[in-house]
């Protein structure tokens, strides 16, 4: 463990009448990071999140915020703001009393309480709309209520829970450069839930990959994309997702399980010239760039990204190409290994 991680998680566990929630859950997060739990629906990245709060007790290990075991402390006790997934708004107050709610609770000075609701206000774009209620507001404007409600709290430490899955996906983008932007110049510590790996890769410092409640890899975004740890790692980050070929399928590398090839990594080759033989499966344009999905026996997943619109008929054959140096290798159980030497013909 980092002796100067702001928030260290070591050896935390969680079960439900026997059912697994969480296991061995060991993180060490710098201060001022930010932090996204990424993985599938049921992978344990919000059991993880209501740990921190809190919200739920852990059966073993440890939790410390800043130097203090929270490990069985209630959640006013933590030092810590959140942001919940529903927006959790009171609907008869309006924007201006929902964001300092919490601030009256405590017996904020009034003089306090206004100029904090105004720097947050102005921070998240909401001057103006301070008497408004909740069921005037756009779902983004709600989602950065909820955000200006986190900042006048004033801690350290601020937990957000799927806060965009509620939004549509240009709106998504939008508030995702908010938070970002939010996180950088209060310097707080932000860990996020999220099942969206463009958010995750896109936002985050450290990306904390879960599946079957357990971590998988904990890195930057870079590091996971091109050295995942596992074939899970290499197929859920990326999009299109990392490609699996048998090790037996490429003449010179059959000591090899299983070879990873990203998109961007493959070129087309000519009649006779390529190392792979594949059938056009479908076309997908966006924009920019083309991903020709494609098939073969020994392969899974299969996609070459092709500039601008490219449109060729489904089945027909094409050949591929690819540097040894853009290979990943993994054994027999997924797991990553080192680069495997080409064996000569």
């Amino acid at each position: 463990m980092m002796e100067d991680a702001f928030v260290q998680l070591d050896g935390v566990a969680k079960r439900w009448n026997g059912q697994l929630g969480v296991e061995d859950i060991s993180l060490s997060i710098p201060r001022g990071s930010f932090v996204a739990l990424l993985g599938p629906s049921g992978c344990g990245k919000s059991t993880t999140l209501r740990l921190l709060s809190g919200l739920e007790l852990a059966d073993e290990g440890r939790i410390i915020i800043d130097g203090k075991d929270v490990t069985t402390a209630a959640p006013s006790e933590r030092n810590l703001s959140m942001v919940f997934q529903s927006y959790a708004l009171f609907p008869h107050l309006s924007v201006a009393e929902n964001v300092i709610f919490g601030l009256k609770v405590r017996k904020v000075a009034a003089a306090e309480r206004r100029e904090k609701l105004r720097r947050a206000l102005e921070i998240t774009g909401l001057l103006g709309y301070e008497a408004r209620k909740p069921g005037e507001l756009s779902g983004g404007q709600r989602q950065r209520v909820a955000l200006a409600r986190a900042i006048v709290a004033n801690q350290p430490l601020c937990l957000m829970d799927e806060p965009l899955s509620n939004l549509d996906a240009k709106l998504r983008a939008s508030v995702r450069k908010d938070i970002k932007k939010l996180q950088v110049d209060l310097g707080i510590t932000v860990i996020y839930v999220t099942h969206d790996q463009t958010e995750a890769m896109s936002m985050a410092d450290i990306v904390v990959l879960m599946k079957d409640g357990r971590i998988q890899q904990v890195g930057a975004p870079e590091s996971l994309y091109y050295r995942s740890a596992n074939t899970f790692v290499a197929e859920f980050v990326g999009s299109p997702p990392m490609a699996l070929v048998e090790g037996s399928a490429l003449p010179g590398f059959e000591g090899a399980a299983k070879i990873g090839l990203r998109a961007e990594s493959l070129s087309l080759a000519k009649a006779g010239q390529g190392r792979l033989k594949c059938l056009v499966s479908e076309c997908e344009f966006l924009g920019s760039e083309t991903f020709v999905g494609l098939t073969h026996p020994a392969a899974k997943g299969l996609t070459i990204s092709m500039p601008g619109l490219q449109t060729i008929p489904t089945g027909e054959e094409l050949e591929i190409d690819f540097a040894d140096e853009d290979l990943h290798f993994f054994d027999a159980d997924g797991n990553r290994t080192n680069h495997v030497k080409r064996v000569s013909a």
